[in-house]
């Protein structure tokens, strides 16, 4: 299998190079964001096809998700969590307001994934559930519930997933996410990162898909 890997920093590709792998892997750094990941991601596969992109780095996980840093997440769709409106204290998805990131769908800003996602997160142990991609990382207990209200089983929010699986979509590659959880979703705490054990849970994902 030949897969493209996309992350956000050159830190993240360095600390998840797989080498000898069995299967064929691409490692590129795109900039944080969703949209610096749908053009990365658009770049690489137009310079060179592959069977699957993966979406990978760590991520907050929400406070319902039952993860702790460390543990791994495994996408069984990725969301574009943000995109809406705000009605007065209510956030509308794309969904709810008939609008969709796709110009013939009416789909909201859902990605479907890999069909191997499930098979792939029961082998490296991983939970998988619903990643969610935002602009802004929440900072919020309050946020983080409406969150997980309007996706359930909502596992984790990172920043380029969606981008990364929008560019995918359109030219018909497979895509996935997989993140190391690094921290809760909720109020700024960075003494409470674990980007170490977020890195090698990533890493260890990384290892059993490549191989």
């Amino acid at each position: 299998m030949n897969v493209l890997i996309v992350v956000a920093t050159p830190a993240e590709a360095e600390a998840l190079h797989v080498p000898n792998a069995r299967s064929v892997a691409r490692v590129v750094v795109s900039g944080v964001g969703a949209t610096a990941a749908a053009l990365a991601t658009w770049q690489a596969l137009a310079a060179q096809p592959c069977d699957l992109v993966v979406s990978a780095g760590i991520a907050g996980a929400y406070p319902n998700s039952g993860l702790q840093a460390g543990d791994l997440a495994v996408s069984s769709r990725i969301v574009q969590a943000d995109l809406g409106a705000q009605d007065g204290p209510h956030f509308l998805p794309l969904a709810q307001l008939n609008l969709s990131v796709f110009p013939d769908r009416s789909q909201g800003a859902d990605f479907e994934v890999w069909s191997e996602a499930q098979r792939f997160a029961h082998a490296a142990g991983a939970a998988c559930g619903p990643l969610l991609t935002l602009n802004t990382v929440t900072g919020t207990h309050a946020r983080a519930e409406e969150l997980t209200r309007l996706y359930p089983g909502a596992l984790t929010e990172g920043m380029e997933g969606a981008g990364v699986a929008h560019a995918a979509t359109l030219l018909g590659v497979p895509a996935l996410e997989v993140r190391g959880v690094s921290n809760p979703v909720g109020p700024r705490d960075r003494h409470a990162w674990r980007i170490r054990e977020a890195l090698d849970a990533a890493r260890h994902g990384l290892i059993v898909l490549l191989n």
